[in-house]
């Protein structure tokens, strides 16, 4: 039996219990005189917004209020945010569906080996990638065209991200755009919190898997007890935070506990990502989730959103991409560049057509690959599956025939084949 998430902890978080909670949970009401006035002007400044979700402002605008830092920032994004959709509007009108998420894995570098990782079973991590991964100055460069083609916000992941030396300097150089940040929490340094701290674009959100027993069970010993602690400073910087989970036959019925929830939010801050473990290896069948356990756990996330109280804002795959009409890969909603300039329908898929390297954002959108893959909307659908495309793998390889496209990663050159990258044919 897994005990509450109170009693795994050994020790109290640095601030008393009643503060931290306050800053996730009392986001209906702010005590603070100044405070409420504030969050009054912003409602009313950010109601008027075309396109945000009202659960977002509902939690991020008090969190901005209390953290008056972040407030150009707001505006910045409110205003950035318009102007992107009328962009995305105009290279719609030509043809060319621009997503407004583009995630960038900038290193295939990790520090850990998480059990079940799909990043490494794809390539996406290795110890030996089929590339060069690119610079700083590379990601730059994606993000200045990503931008100007009216994407609004860039998800960081990995590999580690903090591995790749100078991202910060990434987020620091873009103010009008948004950044989420996905780390492991052992990597960061002391430059980049100071970075940071400089920073009003930028959220920083750390994965765990459940308690103590849980997370080092996955992740490795001591990783818990690293990753509460940069939870504790970004938190003590003025960051804004929160927890992203894996969440698979191991620990669902865990997080199917609204009090687990309540217990790792008051450590970190109101984001939180639940994003179903997508298996991997031979017998993948053990990883998934029973139709039962998805069901009452989508049921905790829909309770926990409704409540006006201890409410944060949560982000839950894939059954939140089903109510959108299935994933929103492709340039529906995101696309993906993996560390050696790929650009993929997402995260999951090794498969692409285009390098940034040799080509360009803008060609690759306009790929007859991420086409396809938007014509054929049952490529997209789950089918009780955590991912579209992962449960269509096979088909969706074959319908690439004839596109250019070819297998991405370390697993491109794991097949049999003398050269990168491997064609499909």
């Amino acid at each position: 039996m897994i005990k509450p998430v109170q009693e795994r902890f050994p020790t109290e978080p640095k601030r008393p219990s009643t503060r931290i909670r306050s800053q996730v949970n009392d986001t209906a009401t702010l005590a603070d005189p100044p405070s409420d006035f504030l969050t009054k002007r912003l409602f009313d400044f950010t109601s008027r917004l075309e396109g945000i979700d009202r659960r977002l402002l509902r939690i991020f605008v008090p969190w901005v209020a209390r953290h008056p830092r972040y407030l150009p920032g707001l505006i910045r994004l409110a205003r950035t945010h318009t102007q992107s959709r009328r962009v995305r509007a105009h290279t719609l009108a030509d043809g060319v569906q621009v997503p407004p998420f583009l995630v960038l894995s900038v290193t295939s570098k990790c520090n850990l080996r998480c059990a079940g990782c799909f990043a490494g079973d794809i390539g996406t991590v290795s110890a030996a990638p089929a590339q060069p991964g690119l610079s700083v100055g590379d990601w730059s460069r994606v993000v200045d065209e990503a931008v100007r083609l009216g994407v609004i916000a860039f998800v960081i992941a990995g590999g580690e991200p903090f591995l790749l030396p100078g991202i910060v300097n990434l987020f620091r150089d873009h103010p009008d755009r948004l950044f989420v940040v996905f780390t492991n929490g052992t990597a960061l340094q002391a430059s980049d919190y100071q970075v940071l701290k400089s920073c009003s674009n930028t959220a920083v959100v750390v994965s765990l898997e459940g308690d103590r027993d849980l997370t080092d069970q996955r992740r490795g010993r001591g990783v818990f007890e690293k990753a509460l602690g940069s939870l504790d400073r970004l938190r003590d910087a003025g960051v804004l935070t929160g927890i992203s989970v894996t969440a698979g036959s191991a620990n669902v019925e865990y997080w199917s506990q609204p009090e687990n929830i309540d217990g790792l939010l008051a450590h970190s801050g109101p984001l939180a990502f639940f994003i179903e473990e997508i298996p991997t290896g031979k017998d993948k069948s053990e990883a998934l989730l029973t139709p039962e356990q998805r069901a009452r756990f989508r049921e905790t996330i829909v309770q926990y959103r409704n409540r006006t109280i201890g409410c944060a804002y949560i982000i839950q795959s894939p059954d939140d991409e089903e109510e959108l009409g299935g994933c929103v890969s492709a340039g529906r909603g995101f696309a993906h560049v993996n560390p050696g300039g790929d650009v993929t329908p997402c995260p999951i898929s090794a498969i692409a057509t285009h390098n940034v390297r040799s080509s360009n954002l803008h060609e690759a959108l306009a790929s007859p690959l991420f086409a396809m893959i938007r014509r054929n909307g049952h490529l997209l659908e789950t089918e009780g599956h955590p991912c579209g495309l992962s449960a269509h793998a096979a088909e969706l390889e074959r319908m690439t025939q004839g596109l250019g496209a070819y297998r991405t990663g370390a697993q491109a050159s794991a097949v049999g084949n003398a050269e990168w990258p491997v064609a499909i044919r």
